[in-house]
């Protein structure tokens, strides 16, 4: 099936869902076991099946198993939100003395997590403050156990070079874990160049109406853990579960399978069934809402580029962006909604003047959002930081959304008219 169709009607049984046309909710916590050696095999991960909705449940399947086919993985895991599958995805292949390697301009709330909590854990992470490739590469040791990057960064809309990137970490025998919540599987497939990982915070445009919270991890089944010889956790038997290896029981998807037997079942961070079914609602829209998403932004993008109060404009595909290449070639159908200005006036007085747009800290939502990154989801950072991570005193982020696009741009003029009074 193409894309539109997985993410449409991918993976209904209706005879097993008892002929509901719609995914249920199965808003329940436990399943009854046929047997007890039933029991036993599901509990030594000899069989498949629901033990526990921490672990799995019928709902969160069916949306698993979508993301991963739309993604092109072997297999998902739906987590309570985007920042613990981050978490999961990088806690699942290190431990203290390990290291991580990214750069310095990602998600303040994900900057955050690499810099303070995994150092707590004992877990370095080196940020990277350029986009040359050799840079990261004078950052790789032998205890780097990943390269993480975001397809399209925030708030900075940098597009990443996952190919060369990809290319560098298997130099070094590590994957490259890439967020690709920005652009979806719909405008950007990292698994084509290169990628081993992905993740997203399902809550921006996989469920795209900011009403449920989730993130999921994604596995693309291409990594050799065994050859690289340096993830011992996958290659070596886990004695929680009777000496299980999962490279060798689980093959392709040993990743995705430890991620979910492990550290799910350890730390608790599972998602809602609910907010799982609002995701799929999402789903089935996707493809529509991004091209609607794309046109938008572009238009808006567009007009301020041209405005005489308007510092700069961020936006890849924009022919003047420095992305412009490399959004082309990574961003199939658009770069997404997301974007970037600077207003010539009072910064505080331009967002509270605005009507239509929601001053809120979400993007991927069908509304119009505008988020003051200094003040709101990079606060924590020092000024040496935001500098670093390219965040300007007057640097709006917008994620344009799915009104009309005439009255987007009309509601950021006049609000910039107000700005400068």
């Amino acid at each position: 099936m193409r894309f539109e169709t997985i993410a449409t009607s991918g993976f209904i049984d209706l005879e097993k869902q008892n002929h509901t046309v719609s995914t249920p909710i199965y808003a329940n916590t436990a399943y009854s076991f046929d047997s007890v050696q039933y029991a036993i095999d599901l509990f030594d991960l000899k069989i498949g099946g629901d033990i526990y909705t921490r672990l799995s449940n019928p709902t969160n399947d069916i949306m698993e198993k979508r993301i991963a086919a739309l993604e092109g993985g072997v297999g998902a895991l739906a987590t309570s939100s985007g920042m613990s599958a981050i978490l999961i995805a990088v806690l699942n292949i290190t431990s203290a003395g390990d290291e991580v390697v990214t750069s310095s301009k990602i998600y303040g709330g994900t900057y955050n997590l690499f810099s303070k909590t995994f150092k707590q854990f004992g877990i370095n992470v080196k940020f990277i403050n350029s986009d040359d490739l050799e840079d990261y590469e004078k950052a790789i040791t032998p205890k780097t156990k990943c390269i993480y990057t975001e397809s399209i960064g925030n708030p900075r809309i940098k597009v990443a070079d996952i190919e060369g990137l990809s290319k560098l970490a298997h130099k070094y025998s590590i994957p490259l874990i890439v967020d690709n919540t920005v652009p979806t599987p719909y405008l950007c497939k990292p698994f084509d160049f290169g990628a081993d990982i992905v993740v997203h915070s399902t809550t921006k445009y996989l469920s795209g109406h900011g009403n449920s919270m989730g993130g999921v991890i994604v596995d693309s089944g291409k990594f050799d853990w065994e050859q690289s010889g340096k993830f011992d956790m996958l290659t070596t038997p886990d004695e929680s579960y009777h000496g299980v290896v999962y490279t060798r029981e689980f093959k392709d998807a040993a990743y995705i399978v430890k991620s979910r037997t492990h550290l799910i079942r350890d730390l608790g961070c599972c998602q809602s069934p609910f907010n799982s079914y609002l995701t799929i609602l999402g789903l089935e829209t996707l493809h529509v809402r991004m091209e609607r998403h794309c046109q938008n932004t572009m238009k808006v993008a567009e007009y301020l580029s041209n405005h005489p109060h308007i510092n700069f404009v961020i936006y890849p595909y924009l022919k003047s962006s420095p992305d412009y290449e490399s959004a082309k070639k990574y961003l199939t159908h658009g770069a997404s909604s997301l974007m970037g200005f600077g207003v010539d006036g009072d910064g505080r007085k331009f967002i509270e003047a605005l009507k239509l747009f929601i001053h809120a800290t979400n993007l991927g939502d069908v509304r119009s959002i505008i988020t003051y990154p200094a003040g709101t989801t990079h606060r924590q950072l020092s000024d040496e930081q935001l500098k670093l991570a390219g965040i300007t005193k007057d640097y709006m982020r917008a994620s344009i959304g799915l009104e009309n696009a005439d009255d987007i741009i009309e509601d950021i003029d006049n609000a910039i008219k107000v700005s400068r009074t």
